[in-house]
């Protein structure tokens, strides 16, 4: 009798240790899924085009150069290392709206976290609601600030982007170097429609500029066709 509760005992354990394996693949195999499938159905519906493209940009980033996006959001943008990660790995955010989140924060002088949970409320009718919701609507001052902001971002990164028309007058010598960022091609395609993903994905953008990778902004020489043409100044 002794013998077979033993071995009753014995098999349970078996039973459990297999449950919890199980359980432990289908977190590694099924989480990423998940986040798969938020991706491929992901839309931010900010309310402008070129907002949703470089936010469509910013997930190929994100998802590529984990520890710069990561470093980017802390340091730039003032959100807990411990939110980001979370959001990332657990939450099944899409970096894009990390980013976005986190930029809307810091233009209305409020926590990351602030905007994240208002977003997981209220984000049914896409980010272009939730930010006039909290005051930033589209054309204002403020919805500028926010657009402008990618560049600076995207400069850190060393990462190519299109001045929209709107930052024209903001960024009055971009464009100089080779592959740099265009001023008067008024090219409208998307990041991806544009070429391969680029950006060095350490954030280094004046190493970027001496090495001659575009995106890295005036912050050294553009090598031109030639490898002479001297940026004009520095916004």
């Amino acid at each position: 009798m002794i013998s077979k509760r033993m071995s009753g005992k014995r098999t349970i354990g078996k039973l459990g240790s297999a449950c919890a394996a199980l359980a432990m693949m289908t977190a590694l195999f099924v989480g990423p899924a998940a986040a798969q499938d938020f991706s491929i159905n992901w839309n931010p519906r900010s309310g402008d085009v070129w907002v949703d493209s470089y936010l469509e940009d910013v997930n190929r980033y994100g998802a590529r150069y984990r520890s710069p996006f990561v470093d980017e959001m802390v340091r730039y943008y003032g959100a807990p290392r411990d939110l980001v990660a979370a959001l990332l790995a657990e939450r099944g955010w899409a970096p894009g709206d990390v980013y976005y989140a986190c930029a809307i924060a810091q233009i209305i002088g409020r926590p990351c976290r602030y905007v994240v949970e208002r977003w997981e409320r209220d984000h049914a009718q896409g980010w272009g609601a939730v930010a006039r919701e909290l005051g930033i609507k589209p054309g204002s001052p403020e919805f500028h600030r926010l657009k402008r902001g990618f560049v600076g971002t995207y400069d850190r990164w060393a990462r190519p982007i299109v001045i929209d028309r709107d930052l024209r007058a903001d960024f009055p010598h971009r464009g100089q170097g080779p592959d740099g960022i265009w001023l008067d091609g008024d090219d409208q395609r998307s990041p991806a429609a544009r070429g391969p993903d680029r950006g060095n994905g350490n954030g280094k953008p004046a190493q970027a500029a001496r090495d001659g990778h575009p995106g890295s902004g005036d912050a050294g020489r553009g090598r031109g066709n030639k490898g002479k043409a001297k940026a004009k100044g520095r916004d």
